[in-house]
């Protein structure tokens, strides 16, 4: 789901020196989202949910702040 990606300007921004506060705004990003919300239905409706990344890094990409957010939001 390209919707619940970074945006634009956030993922121009990004530096991997600043992972930390990358995380933070793009998950202040997700929570304005319905993206997000479909997301979590489409989680709840399966039993694996497979997550792409584009990024060579694979510690350091929008997948690991986006599965953070939505695992907190289905434990809640």
């Amino acid at each position: 789901m390209k919707s619940i990606s970074p945006s634009h300007d956030l993922r121009k921004w990004f530096d991997h020196e600043k992972w930390d506060e990358f995380k933070e705004r793009y998950r202040k990003e997700l929570f304005g989202l319905d993206a997000a919300n479909e997301m979590l239905d489409i989680i709840k409706e399966h039993d694996t949910v497979t997550m792409v990344y584009t990024s060579k890094d694979e510690e350091l990409n929008s997948t690991v702040p986006s599965k953070e957010f939505l695992e907190d939001l289905l434990s809640k």
